[in-house]
């Protein structure tokens, strides 16, 4: 056997390369496996690129109204090719920035593509042929990759996932986002203030239908604004291409409709990525196409855990970072430092939705009792200097609050304002204050 660890990491995502660095850190040997770059989607494909392009397009659609505040600028314009220089510089900095910190923590980076054997060996495919591992205990950190739905036309060369968005040279005309999760709000900000027409359908009743009711309705006002046209309860049925694009067709109130545009984003959420994971003999548990675990992360193969999106739950990078941290404890032997039952979530929208615990429905439905408190944003002196279309076009933040009657009972609190992700650690403290945890604290 070439390798011989106390932990193997595939998987060098937020939630991998976190674990790794903390096992390293309690006396572990460990080493991570990634078959592309350090950091997963978060760093590469997704968070982190898409938060860089939020802020090159915010930046563009305030200097467009800045004269409002006596901020005078002609002939304001954008360069596409530099925003996606700015992206990937930011990006590469970051990736580089972790890879050192594993190195510095004497933790092995092998490159390749990682498959869990029995017997807890890994089994490393890559260009240089094939090595074996083993270790005491195996980590499946695998993370996600997008979902497409299997509708006539998903396979069309214009039908793209948040993957192939990122890629793409030029601003599109026209974009239809099949989907109004986070991933489809997210962009439909960028895009729409760089000029786009943006169309979204979303199959649900609203937007964002895992936030609060209230929230989302906000949010759709706000981006209705701004020229993106929004289809609730309409549920796509086919896509074809026509001379200059693609049309889709769908189902809104019983009527069938369509949607053009010059490509069309297949936005519907993420699936675990297995590809290569399992080889032969390996027989885990799974449901619904995710890695079965205890409340330990533990999976049905002994010495085997898995965490983040293979587990699904929280799609977040700072949920998987936090359940990283609560193996690599278990593993060497101590207390969990961090409650990984209560995490905050935040949609990187222009304002931002941030929330943390459970909704107000989620609470009803789970039979508890619960006060809501609400407050308009526009009377907190912060948010009414940012709050452009609170004062000039009739929208605006707000806070919503839902709190159990019971002391055991954890609720949430959401606030939809500018910069609001900046100032979302009241309503976590008040959950728990296990949350006020800082992964890259520990992490240098």
């Amino acid at each position: 056997m070439e390798g011989q660890f106390d932990l193997i990491v595939i998987g060098a995502g937020p939630g991998g390369y976190v674990a790794a660095i903390k096992a390293a850190k309690l006396g572990l040997k460990a080493a991570v496996i990634e078959n592309r770059e350090v950091g997963g989607t978060c760093l590469n494909r997704g968070c982190i690129p898409a938060k860089a392009m939020i802020h090159a397009s915010s930046v563009y659609r305030e200097m467009q109204s800045s004269e409002e505040i006596g901020i005078f600028a002609s002939e304001v314009t954008y360069d596409y090719g530099k925003i996606l220089e700015y992206k990937e510089r930011t990006t590469r900095q970051l990736v580089q920035g972790i890879g050192q910190v594993l190195k510095a923590n004497s933790v092995e980076i092998i490159c390749g593509t990682g498959t869990l054997l029995p017997e807890n060996e890994v089994k490393v495919t890559s260009e240089e042929g094939e090595q074996m591992l083993k270790a005491k205990d195996v980590l499946l950190a695998s993370g996600s990759k997008p979902l497409r739905i299997p509708i006539p036309g998903i396979d069309l060369p214009g039908v793209i996932t948040s993957d192939d968005l990122f890629r793409m040279k030029e601003v599109p005309a026209s974009l239809v986002m099949i989907g109004g999760g986070v991933i489809s709000v997210e962009f439909a900000t960028v895009y729409a203030a760089l000029g786009t027409k943006v169309t979204i359908l979303e199959a649900m009743p609203r937007l964002v239908p895992n936030m609060d009711k209230e929230i989302s309705q906000n949010l759709k006002m706000i981006l209705k604004k701004r020229g993106i046209e929004i289809h609730t309860a309409a549920a796509v049925q086919s896509i074809e291409q026509d001379e200059d694009g693609y049309l889709c067709h769908y189902t809104e109130k019983e009527k069938e409709q369509q949607a053009k545009g010059a490509y069309v984003l297949c936005a519907v959420g993420r699936c675990a990525n297995m590809d290569g994971l399992f080889g032969d003999g390996v027989d885990l548990e799974l449901a619904r196409g995710r890695v079965v675990v205890d409340e330990h992360f533990a999976t049905s193969m002994p010495h085997v855990y898995a965490i983040g999106d293979l587990i699904g739950g929280a799609q977040l990078a700072h949920a998987a970072s936090a359940q990283g941290v609560a193996v690599a404890e278990r593993l060497a032997g101590k207390v969990r430092s961090i409650d990984v039952n209560v995490i905050p979530g935040c949609v990187y929208t222009d304002p931002e939705i941030a929330s943390a615990g459970l909704t107000e429905d989620e609470a009803k439905e789970k039979g508890i009792e619960v006060e809501t408190g609400k407050f308009i944003m526009s009377a907190n002196g912060r948010s009414h200097h940012k709050r452009r279309e609170g004062i000039h076009q009739g929208g605006g933040g707000q806070g919503k609050s839902c709190d159990s009657r019971s002391p055991n009972d954890v609720c949430k609190g959401y606030r939809h304002d500018w910069g609001i992700r900046d100032r979302h650690h009241e309503p976590d403290d008040g959950i728990s204050a296990s949350e006020r945890y800082e992964g890259t604290s520990d992490l240098q």
